[in-house]
């Protein structure tokens, strides 16, 4: 059962991509946008990991980033020429590698979203997932984890805000978030 209802017609094949770094919301907030506007939800990590038959840990062990990168670029294009409506959400470093950014922009039926949140709120919400996430499951301290997050959104921040709409996520709802992106989108 939806939390909020729009009556929005779609006319035209339409792929809203949602980017972000780790913790930003985007799974969470794309699951809702999805059940919200009646269009399929994929999760481009989760999607990559049922094609590979391998976590995405488990790939880059085994056969290194190179690899993963261009697959990941390779179903991402795939998912993006399929005719349907779908939301999209990117893993954090999917749009810094190769074409992929000039790629989503150049799309027609792509939205880009890059949904912003602060060092501090991503420090906050990665301490407590940490241990989930390989990429972050060594970082013993907050103070360690909050100057690695700020590193790499220095370095991802370029291409993030790249994106089509901005969506500032700080003290906002899942809820709240996608309600605002409806609003831009319509």
């Amino acid at each position: 059962m939806a939390i909020f209802q729009w009556d929005i017609p779609i006319f035209t094949a339409m792929k809203l991509v949602l980017l972000g770094y780790m913790g930003a919301g985007k799974s969470s907030v794309g699951q809702l946008l999805a059940e919200v506007l009646s269009m399929y939800f994929i999760d481009l990590d989760a999607y990559i990991e049922g094609e590979e038959g391998a976590t995405v840990s488990q790939i880059f062990e085994l056969k290194g980033e190179i690899y993963f990168r261009k697959k990941e670029a390779i179903y991402l294009n795939k998912l993006l020429q399929d005719s349907g409506n779908a939301i999209i959400a990117l893993g954090g470093g999917t749009p810094c590698y190769g074409s992929v950014l000039k790629d989503l922009l150049s799309t027609e039926s792509v939205t880009t979203l890059y949904l912003k949140n602060s060092v501090t709120t991503l420090t906050e919400r990665l301490w407590m997932e940490r241990k989930h996430r390989p990429l972050i499951s060594h970082i013993s301290s907050k103070e360690a984890l909050n100057d690695f997050v700020r590193k790499h959104l220095f370095e991802r921040g370029f291409y993030y805000n790249q994106a089509e709409i901005i969506v500032d996520c700080d003290l906002f709802s899942q809820k709240e978030i996608a309600e605002k992106i409806v609003l831009r989108l319509f």
